[in-house]
């Protein structure tokens, strides 16, 4: 599958995680936070948009995976995380990525094994499944979820388009 990056996105802190999938395995390339101080909100989606661009060119990663906008109590807050989600979608596809978007459930669910898994449960098991030496900070453990959510999916869809092409190919050898 070769490098992936995986975006848990906000409009302050923007986490990102990178990771190569060789088959089977997920190895830890690097990963971190994209911090925006108190600036206005065009400028902060600038700042990820150009952080991300700034990530994709120097890590090359073949595909993104990005969290969905989750529905919050507060409506702004809601509309401000799905701006900074647009921001670091259109900085990928710009880049001519493929884009995959899952939600925390889903990625919860595939690093943790439970859909309501709490954030520590995340890191634990993010820095587990890499090998880490310590555990990642939460934006950026969370991006690693999603980095590692988006390889299973990938890996999983690769299994099925295999398993169909062999089931096509006994059809027509009969």
């Amino acid at each position: 599958m070769g490098v992936l990056l995986g975006i848990d996105p906000g409009s302050r802190i923007t986490g990102y995680g990178i990771i190569e999938q060789v088959g089977n395995k997920c190895a830890y390339i690097a990963s971190g936070c994209i911090r925006i101080k108190e600036v206005s909100l065009p400028q902060r989606l600038q700042r990820i948009f150009e952080g991300i661009n700034s990530l994709i060119e120097h890590y090359c990663p073949q595909s993104v995976g990005i969290e969905q906008v989750f529905m919050s109590k507060n409506p702004d807050s809601a509309l401000k995380l799905g701006q900074a989600r647009g921001a670091a979608i259109v900085a990928a596809v710009n880049q001519g990525l493929e884009v995959s978007e899952y939600s925390a459930r889903q990625v919860k669910q595939a690093v943790v094994g439970k859909g309501s898994a709490d954030k520590k449960q995340v890191q634990h098991m993010v820095k587990a499944m890499l090998g880490l030496d310590a555990t990642p900070q939460a934006d950026a453990a969370d991006a690693l979820g999603v980095a590692l959510c988006h390889a299973h999916t990938q890996a999983g869809l690769v299994r099925m388009a295999g398993a169909s092409r062999r089931d096509n190919r006994r059809l027509i050898s009969r």
